[in-house]
């Protein structure tokens, strides 16, 4: 990944503008985390009884989606790209589509029961899962489940109790994008975003998030192997104050704080900032504009997203979201989809209809490269182990942020 191919550059483009930030204050979050967060933060109990559903009926014609924004495009943002409409015309579902930037966000939305489904991140689907907001999904009924890669299946993120809550749609790395004029020698390491001494020192862009406090762990986990971290999304108290400890350290060294990857965009091309969390298709967009950086992922991994679509536990039109998910994960529509927004499609299919490099570039069935990546995950209290309910739920982490930052 030291340099992009000119092939993938062609077919990334702009989308819409802010993809997936959590702000973790106020109403917004308060709203988001009662009930659900309670609900799984217990970990060990089940997920509530949702119904399944067993057979499709008739399309109701109508469809409501709560969505990151560039998910569900219908031509408005450019009259090319528009894989919501056929799919009307196909299923005569009409699509309304409520564009959320944040995870916290989406959990609130879709708390309130008015819409049919969700293109839910990993931060946000047990929150959802266990809230009783979404209800398990019948993949007999998805005509493409078996094309999908199954290491996006049954995964800790999209599943409980052994039942799929959703469907795979798409995935990236938070990677390690630099300024190749500022740092010449490719890092090996995440230090150069964590050390004091780092030639980015004071130039360091971090993602605005709670969710980026696993990256921290990321780190510490190999750094500090006497913390005993295994999951950086299962922090027990003392694993928890080292990471944030760690993100409290490297504030002087952050310069920016971005929640929309255009604003980081800017700041690398500026050449205001040297080193940071991006995602492939800000380094893409850069290097289109000749902007002299490169990407890659440490030798201590990094974190990544994994986003699913889920039904709604009350969807109002639940034929039209099978009818949808079933479109959606279809070859040349996740083809549509990865290429304007810039990720890996969960089908892998797609790439018989993508530009010559993309898939390469986003590593799309690359089983090791997935390993690389801890996935975002909602902390919960069950720790997944021996140490039972002594994990630092979301609630604490959003809260840590706060102080973090300042």
């Amino acid at each position: 990944m030291m340099a992009r191919t000119p092939e993938a550059t062609t077919t990334v483009r702009p989308p819409a503008r802010a993809r997936r930030t959590l702000l973790a204050t106020g109403a917004l979050v308060a709203a988001a985390l009662t009930g659900a967060c309670s609900g799984d933060s217990g970990g060990t109990a089940a997920p509530p009884e949702v119904p399944v559903l067993q057979e499709l009926g008739t399309p109701e014609g109508r469809l409501d989606l709560v969505a990151w924004a560039g998910y569900a495009e219908n031509g408005t943002n450019d009259p090319k790209v528009d894989w919501v409409t056929p799919f009307t015309k196909a299923t005569g579902c009409k699509v309304y589509t409520k564009v959320a930037d944040t995870s916290d966000s989406m959990v609130a939305l879709m708390k309130t029961g008015r819409y049919d489904g969700v293109s839910a991140s990993g931060d946000a689907s047990l929150r959802l899962i266990y809230g009783g907001t979404v209800a398990p999904v019948n993949t007999g009924l998805i005509s493409s489940w078996e094309d999908i890669a199954k290491y996006l299946k049954n995964q800790p993120y999209n599943s409980a109790a052994g039942r799929m809550y959703g469907v795979p749609h798409g995935y990236g790395a938070n990677m390690l994008m630099y300024r190749t004029d500022k740092i010449t020698q490719r890092p090996t390491s995440w230090s150069v975003v964590w050390d004091k001494e780092s030639p980015a020192a004071g130039h360091v862009v971090a993602y605005d998030s709670p969710i980026y406090i696993a990256d921290a762990a990321l780190y510490l986990k190999t750094h500090r192997p006497d913390l005993k971290i295994n999951d950086v999304y299962e922090l027990d108290d003392e694993q928890f104050d080292a990471a944030v400890n760690l993100l409290k350290q490297q504030r002087p060294n952050v310069n920016q704080y971005w929640a929309n990857y255009l604003d980081e965009l800017q700041s690398f091309k500026s050449g205001y900032n040297y080193a940071g969390t991006a995602w492939q298709v800000t380094a893409n967009l850069a290097m289109t504009d000749k902007a002299p950086v490169a990407t890659t992922i440490p030798d201590e991994g990094a974190t990544g997203w994994s986003d699913t679509w889920m039904i709604s536990s009350k969807a109002q039109h639940p034929t039209c979201m099978y009818k949808w998910m079933n479109w959606i994960t279809m070859p040349k529509v996740q083809a549509e989809v990865a290429q304007w927004f810039g990720e890996a499609p969960a089908n892998p299919k797609a790439c018989r209809y993508t530009a010559k490099g993309f898939c390469s570039t986003y590593h799309v069935g690359d089983p090791e490269f997935y390993k690389r990546l801890a996935f975002w995950k909602t902390p919960v209290k069950d720790c997944g182990d021996d140490r039972g309910n002594k994990c630092v739920d979301y609630s604490r982490w959003a809260q840590a942020w706060t102080q973090i930052k300042g």
